[in-house]
């Protein structure tokens, strides 16, 4: 029996919930997975056809956007034309089965309202029956698992029934450990407090975008942020409200950079923060450094109640000393790390120019 499994960036969309990192530790292989939990739904229910259909995360979550259902895996006549194909979640028996959450036996669905043929005009296949069950994790639905005509004449009945919602179970617990251990393996690079990465991967991302840099003769630029009067915050207001202003950059920090999709931000200590730029000239990072200084400094900080503290709405007081330095200033006849160090040693330097220039500016090293 051949299984056709939906191409890697479909299956990497089903199991992103967040922002996709690429030195994210590979887990499970979905891939034998999948194909195996088909080959064991239909060893115990033999079917002429079968599919799982995964939801897409991003979209369910965005209220104004039909939801999809992806074909991931599927078997059967014409099955290879529907791997990269999507369903929208209100249509079909596999839709109503999503969108209830409860099982279902069509044993003739050219009688069955909730029949949708226009898969059957794409793969040229004839349904005839089907039996579905939703796949879910912690009681929500993320998708379902189908076989369509029994063999040898038989009709699906409540045993096969009871076996796909076994399999669909199945299912469910390998996709959350495949989730749980992306998200343990993103725990180990990312700020618990900013949702920032941590310094430790930042040092890792930065040697290899410097390498590129240099092997490509590409552009590069460093950010280096630390906040103004932060130290006041946590004098005046505690450590708890102090948190909340971390907090709360991580989140300026990771909108103001959806114009740069290869950037990476990360928290390098107390307030101080750090951006990588690849393939970005000084120039266009000193316009978005100045247009990220007066976002901070007209930024209300604090604004709402927080555990363990209450809205304290600071406007102004919080602002920032920011340093840039970008690749064509270093000496690149130097090592990988003899660059990368240099890069973090002079946006530092501007950064401490910023601050004693008087603050709340922006500093371009030379």
């Amino acid at each position: 029996m051949r299984i056709n499994i939906a191409p890697k960036h479909i299956l990497d969309k089903i199991l992103e919930r967040k922002r996709k990192d690429e030195y994210r530790p590979e887990n499970v292989d979905l891939k034998q997975m999948l194909k195996e939990i088909l080959s064991w739904a239909n060893r115990f229910v033999p079917s002429e056809s079968g599919s799982i259909l995964l939801d897409d995360p991003v979209l369910n979550q965005n209220k104004e956007k039909t939801g999809l259902l992806y074909f991931v895996a599927c078997f059967g006549k014409g099955s290879a034309a529907l791997v990269e194909t999507t369903l929208p979640i209100g249509l079909g028996i596999a839709g109503r089965t999503y969108t209830t959450g409860k099982p279902y036996i069509s044993k003739k669905v050219r009688e069955d309202d909730n029949f949708y043929s226009a898969i059957d005009k794409k793969t040229k296949f004839q349904t005839k029956s089907i039996v579905c069950a939703p796949i879910m994790i912690k009681g929500v639905n993320i998708g379902v698992i189908e076989l369509i005509n029994r063999l040898n004449h038989i009709d699906f009945d409540q045993t096969d029934l009871q076996l796909l919602k076994i399999f669909a179970e199945y299912t469910s617990t390998l996709i959350q450990n495949s989730l749980d251990a992306r998200r343990f393996g993103e725990l180990s690079i990312k700020d618990n407090l900013t949702g920032l990465f941590n310094d430790r991967y930042f040092y890792d991302r930065l040697t290899k975008d410097v390498a590129k840099s240099v092997r490509k003769n590409s552009p590069l630029s460093l950010i280096f942020l630390d906040l103004d009067r932060f130290k006041e915050v946590n004098d005046t207001h505690g450590h708890l409200a102090g948190s909340r202003v971390l907090t709360e950059m991580g989140t300026i920090l990771s909108e103001s950079l959806t114009w740069a999709p290869s950037s990476t931000a990360a928290r390098y200590g107390g307030d101080e923060f750090i951006i990588i730029l690849p393939d970005v000239h000084e120039d266009r990072a000193a316009k978005y450094s100045e247009d990220l200084r007066k976002a901070i400094e007209g930024f209300v900080f604090l604004r709402n109640r927080y555990p363990g503290g209450k809205a304290v709405k600071l406007k102004g007081h919080i602002t920032s000393s920011i340093g840039i330095v970008s690749i064509n200033a270093i000496d690149l006849g130097k090592g990988v790390k003899e660059i990368r160090d240099e890069l973090i040693k002079r946006a530092d330097s501007a950064m401490y120019a910023s601050k004693e220039a008087g603050r709340n500016r922006v500093t371009i090293s030379e």
